[in-house]
């Protein structure tokens, strides 16, 4: 069995940062691929950043430039660092884990067998 617990959610200005966490424990391998997915009440989740088992990274349009995505493979944690953040990036942020080894860092949300419970973010204008 698989924990993944995010934190660093909170409500900023428009143009602010804030910085995502999620500690993994329980049984995940050393450097599965890992990502981070977002969802606003009534549309589907999106992938926003992902990383590979070789440290490979994938960004949506939206968030490319503004945010990065990173992984210590040792402790188990990955961030999210979140920079001119907009109104249209609020949402509930989730830290979702992959089940095997792999060289594509995927943002696609059924690839991933583990989900945290999500941690949210406000953005004011």
């Amino acid at each position: 069995q698989v924990q993944l617990v995010e934190s660093g959610g909170g409500s900023v200005e428009a143009g602010g940062s804030l910085r995502l966490s999620c500690v993994a424990s329980g049984n995940i391998g050393y450097n599965w691929p890992m990502g981070w997915f977002r969802q606003v009440s009534g549309k589907e989740r999106e992938g926003v950043a992902a990383i590979d088992s070789q440290g490979g990274t994938q960004y949506s349009d939206s968030v490319k430039g503004r945010f990065t995505i990173s992984k210590d493979n040792a402790k188990n944690t990955l961030d999210l660092q979140m920079n001119s953040l907009k109104p249209e990036d609020a949402a509930m942020y989730y830290c979702a884990a992959r089940k095997f080894w792999s060289s594509t860092a995927t943002m696609t949300a059924g690839e991933y067998g583990y989900w945290g419970r999500g941690t949210q973010v406000t953005v004011s204008s």
